[in-house]
């Protein structure tokens, strides 16, 4: 298959880009990309109305200073534990989000997703065929869509909610136009293709 996939666990203690740090030599990125925002959505409200709820209880316990002990105490802890999970509802959201970085390099196409255990995949620029993105009316409106990479062989890899579509998919045929090997398999495609001129016959020039 055009597509290489490779699951690894999670290197710690380091603070380089996984794509920066699996880079060949003579390799560099030049467009990198994550998931868009929209997939932290239901976080955000999640945690929106935990916080909400949470500075509420607080905000009553302080209004009203006649309250018992205990209950003071029992509406703090309760206010307390809805802002941390709130927070917790943030941190999940972002984690999720930036789990996957995809890029454009000038030799393939790489995609990484997961950071305890890892799935990445890969697909050189001259195995690539096609591209497709898929846009939602609100995907248009935000800036998101999905992603289509058709590889030799029909091969395809989706990837959905994907930040700036067009600019990926404009660097990526920008990188294969690039590509020496593309380039040069067009010429001679080219010149095949082009009619050769017609020959002058050995007797012609003797008599010339």
């Amino acid at each position: 298959m055009a597509f290489n996939r490779e699951q690894r666990h999670a290197k710690r203690g380091g603070s380089m880009s996984y794509l920066t740090s699996t880079l060949i030599p003579g390799e560099k990125i030049v467009y990198q990309t994550r998931l868009h925002w929209i997939v932290m959505l239901a976080n955000l409200v999640t945690a929106l109305a935990l916080f909400a709820l949470g500075g509420l209880l607080l905000w009553y316990v302080s209004t009203h200073p006649g309250l018992e002990a205990a209950t003071v105490f029992g509406m703090n802890l309760t206010g307390a534990v809805l802002l941390g999970c709130g927070l917790i509802a943030l941190l999940a959201g972002a984690v999720r989000r930036n789990a996957t970085e995809m890029a454009v390099t000038n030799r393939r196409v790489v995609v990484k997703k997961g950071l305890v255990r890892r799935t990445t995949i890969e697909m050189l620029l001259n195995k690539v065929e096609s591209i497709e993105v898929r846009e939602t009316t609100w995907g248009r409106l935000l800036g998101y869509g999905t992603i289509v990479v058709v590889g030799s062989g029909g091969s395809t890899e989706p990837f959905s909610q994907i930040a700036h579509p067009l600019a990926f998919r404009s660097q990526l045929q920008q990188q294969i136009e690039r590509t020496p090997r593309l380039i040069e398999e067009r010429v001679t495609a080219a010149q095949a293709a082009a009619p050769s001129a017609p020959r002058i016959p050995e007797a012609s020039k003797l008599d010339a």
